[in-house]
């Protein structure tokens, strides 16, 4: 029979907790990570389709009467800003040129695992624009 040695007491336990770290921050990181991607995917989303809602908030008498087409400045960024509440971010809504609307947003992703080591929120931004535009024909006016 064979005997162990004392100073290799322990050696496995201890290469078993770093070893169990490393790979709990690993696990951490690809989740963590992939979570701050969708979170970025879902600003983005929001972004267009706030500034496809305020697109829509068309000038109707120019339009109607075939002379130009133009975004109600007010009624779009009201839209706008309205669809940001719904979903639950911040943004900036901006039109120029009276036929583009403009939208940055704003929201966070809290961690579910890198949390535990100190890592809090993290910012993910986005933006996006719509632009109306008039055509006959299938070209543009």
């Amino acid at each position: 029979m064979m005997r162990r040695t004392r100073d290799e007491r322990g050696s496995i336990s201890l290469w078993m907790v770093t070893a169990s770290f490393v790979m709990m921050v690993l696990v951490g990181l690809a989740v963590d990570l992939g979570g701050q991607i969708h979170a970025k995917q879902r600003a983005h989303n929001v972004a267009a389709e706030a500034a496809r809602v305020g697109g829509e908030q068309v000038e109707a008498g120019p339009a109607i009467e075939g002379r130009y087409v133009s975004v109600d400045t007010a009624a779009a960024r009201t839209a706008a800003q309205e669809y940001l509440a719904a979903a639950g971010v911040t943004g900036t809504v901006t039109v120029t040129g009276g036929d583009t609307v403009h939208v940055e947003v704003t929201d966070t992703y809290t961690p579910k695992f890198l949390s535990f080591i100190g890592i809090g929120d993290l910012t993910v931004t986005s933006e996006a624009s719509a632009r109306i535009v008039r055509s006959l024909g299938g070209t543009e006016q």
